[in-house]
């Protein structure tokens, strides 16, 4: 992005929902899924019911023009007193990817993490998604758990 582009980061709003449906459609066919409507409707209430355990989210617009999305949870922990924050969702638009958006939506959660005290971030990927796995490395640290979950 060069230094006269625009680059908002902001809450995701109700007068976003076409815009983030459009890019959360993205980010499901990337991973070779989809959801029912229900799932969609449900899934955006929630992002904007600013209830505490609720998810919350970020929309990143370039010149305008919503590019990617981000959706965080914060969540106690057996390890901390603080609550940790769980990043589970991230997308940019492939028009705009390598420009920095991917790293301003995570740093809006790290910066959104930090007012609330949380005692960290967390997220995970699957270990083909090389492009987002090289600005992974650059701000996060990669651990060496294993994810399982109930089939």
């Amino acid at each position: 992005m060069s230094p006269t582009e625009t680059l908002v980061i902001r809450p995701i709003t109700a007068s976003d929902e076409a815009d983030w449906r459009r890019l959360w459609r993205a980010y499901l066919a990337f991973y070779e899924t989809e959801r029912p409507e229900e799932v969609y409707a449900t899934t955006f209430a929630r992002l904007l019911s600013g209830k505490p355990g609720e998810f919350a989210g970020f929309i990143a617009l370039h010149e305008g023009r919503a590019v990617g999305l981000t959706h965080y949870l914060f969540h106690r922990s057996c390890w901390a007193i603080a609550d940790s924050c769980y990043l589970q969702d991230l997308y940019a638009d492939p028009s705009v990817r390598g420009t920095g958006i991917g790293r301003a939506l995570i740093e809006a959660v790290y910066a959104a993490a930090d007012r609330h005290g949380a005692s960290g971030v967390h997220w995970l990927t699957q270990e083909f998604n090389m492009t987002a796995r090289r600005l992974y490395d650059r701000i996060g640290t990669k651990t060496p758990f294993i994810r399982y979950q109930r089939p």
